[in-house]
């Protein structure tokens, strides 16, 4: 598909938004230091073991570029590396990385270090990095000129701190314009074959923007955040679900953001829900019996994922300057979540976005 045509109706990527819609524009990541990230694990490296983690802070570079760069530079074959989970390209990010070395001594990072990577931290554990293995990200965004008032600004941000938001996957779930989900849909077709990590990364496209239809429809008709009969609560840190009906002390719960609701990943099996969520969930996937099959005959199976992101330690500081007004938010989402969900309630942050996918076509 050319670069300037847009995805199929049929598969589009634009969503229902909870709130009406943004408020107006604003540049978004118009500089590396206007997005930063820093990576939370759920536990501390032991100290002692084969796997060396490290805590890298990496500036407009890639997560897999990194990780073969660590690999050559360590001697070891790319699959020695790990990594929890890929972040940007486009901004400043702190990650952890892992090295295995059985019988090998820590490296001599230093000569790896440059403008655009730097070592934090380092640390054995007996145990490799898993993918997803993960507890949250901090993040501090800086939106650049912004021409709404700032007084409607901050009764959206009120909001959005107190309700949350629909809990999409983000738009580079689905590739540059919606490129993984056109590839996913003519892969399940069979017009193709692909290498096994390509696969996966279509696997991944098809079925989060089947996750992402539901949602859309449960947020055009008003429900996405309140229970409706036979559905899964979930907590959103976390991939446990409750499936019993709620009590008064559950629907309290699930009004301060502690409960979601949920939407499904699809997969094999049977769904998890009933009754009146389970029709409304059929009537919505029924049209996309391709992908539903497709995503069956894969081996994936059926899970649920929260309808709703309630953003953490969420505030936002407003500053002037030469070129207007911009904003600085800090929040903290649990792992798998987009800080993209929470923007696209607030702002159409585009223009500097568009710049840096230019460039970066360019460059490929």
């Amino acid at each position: 598909m050319d670069a300037d045509v847009p995805m199929p109706a049929n598969y589009s990527i634009d969503w229902y938004h909870a709130f009406g819609g943004p408020l107006g524009s604003c540049l978004f990541k118009s500089c590396h230091e206007d997005f930063l990230v820093d990576e939370l694990l759920p536990f501390e490296p032991e100290g002692e073991g084969e796997h060396l983690f490290l805590l890298i802070e990496k500036k407009g570079e890639n997560t897999d570029w990194v990780a073969g760069l660590l690999a050559r530079y360590a001697g070891v074959k790319r699959q020695s590396v790990s990594y929890a989970g890929r972040k940007d390209r486009h901004g400043i990010t702190r990650q952890w990385f892992c090295v295995s070395l059985p019988g090998m001594a820590d490296p001599d990072w230093s000569g790896l270090e440059s403008d655009t990577i730097r070592i934090i931290r380092q640390a054995r554990h007996r145990k490799k990095l898993k993918t997803g293995a993960l507890k949250a990200n901090d993040f501090r965004i800086r939106l650049r000129n912004i021409d709404v008032d700032p007084a409607l600004v901050d009764a959206r941000l009120e909001q959005v701190s107190r309700e949350g938001v629909p809990n999409y996957f983000g738009e580079q779930r689905f590739g540059h314009h919606g490129r993984n989900i056109e590839k996913a849909v003519d892969m399940l077709a069979g017009k193709f074959r692909v290498q096994r990590n390509k696969r996966s990364v279509y696997l991944s496209a098809a079925r989060s923007w089947l996750f992402n239809r539901v949602l859309s429809e449960k947020v055009r008709e008003g429900v996405w955040n309140q229970y409706l009969s036979g559905d899964a609560l979930g907590f959103p840190d976390s991939n446990s679900l409750i499936f019993e009906a709620p009590d008064e002390t559950m629907m309290t719960r699930l009004g301060n953001g502690e409960l979601s609701p949920t939407s499904p990943l699809w997969g094999r099996g049977r769904s998890k829900v009933t009754d009146q969520v389970l029709l409304f969930e059929q009537s919505v996937t029924a049209g996309y019996p391709q992908l539903c099959d497709g995503l069956e005959k894969a081996g994936l199976l059926q899970e649920r994922r929260v309808n709703r992101l309630v953003p953490q330690q969420f505030t936002w500081l407003w500053e002037s300057g030469p070129e207007g007004r911009s904003l600085e938010l800090r929040f903290r989402l649990p792992k798998g979540c987009f800080a993209t969900s929470v923007l696209r309630e607030l702002f159409d942050c585009y223009e500097a976005n568009h710049l840096l996918e230019k460039k970066r076509d360019e460059e490929s």
